[in-house]
């Protein structure tokens, strides 16, 4: 009988990142336009990436076929 390997869902592996401890991040909302009326403060904080927490984390790796 074969065995079938899963497939990464291309999508998600685009979005997300794991890192070395196994944390799902993701980049932040609301920086991509508009950015004239935010402070400069904001600007730089969209640089950083996001934890996925909880189920949808759970739900995102097994995607990407890590879990």
């Amino acid at each position: 009988m074969k065995k079938y390997k899963q497939k990464t869902r291309k999508s998600a592996a685009a979005r997300f990142k794991i890192t070395g401890s196994g944390k799902l991040m993701r980049r932040r909302q609301n920086s991509r336009h508009l950015r004239r009326k935010k402070s400069k403060k904001t600007i730089r904080k969209y640089r950083l990436l996001a934890e996925v927490t909880g189920k949808y984390a759970k739900k995102i790796k097994q995607m990407m076929g890590l879990a």
